[in-house]
């Protein structure tokens, strides 16, 4: 953010260059965490096959809890004195992932896909919670209560893909297409 984009106030004990700072990283997780309560209604859309009511009935509390996720992070920008910006361009605009993969699948194809999307989820949300923890304790505390709500959910995805011997169905898929195909062939 240029010092011409600075904020006129922030909270207190923090820089205006610093509650700047925090809000350019707290838009890259408002993106994120949008995308993903649409990816998950979009899976709960597009659900299909023997496993569909359990798949489609644990999607739906984690959309809710993503976007009251989203809210937060969208007033803690406001309160740093910054406006959040939630429109469906800026957030593909501003995007550095692809858009979701997998259209109508079954239910197994569908969470291999998004052990990959919360891999890339959680991984980036740490590294925010890490990148704020000396500048701003509030929106630290913030994101690490999120990840514990989003492992907890990728924690729920993996026990669908997961062995009784604790191997990943996905484990060496590196994309979502991969994923749900590796997925689909361990069911």
């Amino acid at each position: 953010m240029a010092s011409k984009d600075l904020p006129t106030f922030t909270v207190p004990s923090l820089t205006k260059e610093d509650g700047a700072a925090v809000a350019t990283i707290l838009q890259t997780r408002l993106d994120a965490l949008n995308d993903l309560a649409l990816t998950l209604k979009h899976i709960h859309w597009n659900v299909v096959g023997p496993h569909f009511i359990a798949v489609h009935e644990m999607i739906d509390p984690q959309v809710d809890a993503v976007r009251l996720m989203v809210d937060a992070i969208a007033e803690r920008i406001a309160t740093l004195g910054v406006a959040p910006v939630g429109t469906p361009g800026a957030l593909v605009k501003a995007r550095t992932w692809d858009d979701y993969a997998i259209g109508r699948a079954g239910a197994i194809e569908h969470l291999g896909a998004l052990d990959e999307v919360y891999q890339g989820v959680v991984s980036d949300h740490r590294k925010a919670a890490k990148d704020v923890e000396e500048l701003d304790d509030v929106t630290n505390d913030l994101l690490i209560g999120h990840l514990h709500e989003l492992e907890l959910f990728h924690w729920f995805v993996r026990a669908h893909l997961e062995s009784a011997g604790g191997v990943l169905s996905t484990q060496d898929a590196r994309t979502e297409k991969g994923a749900a195909k590796a997925a689909a062939k361990a069911e």
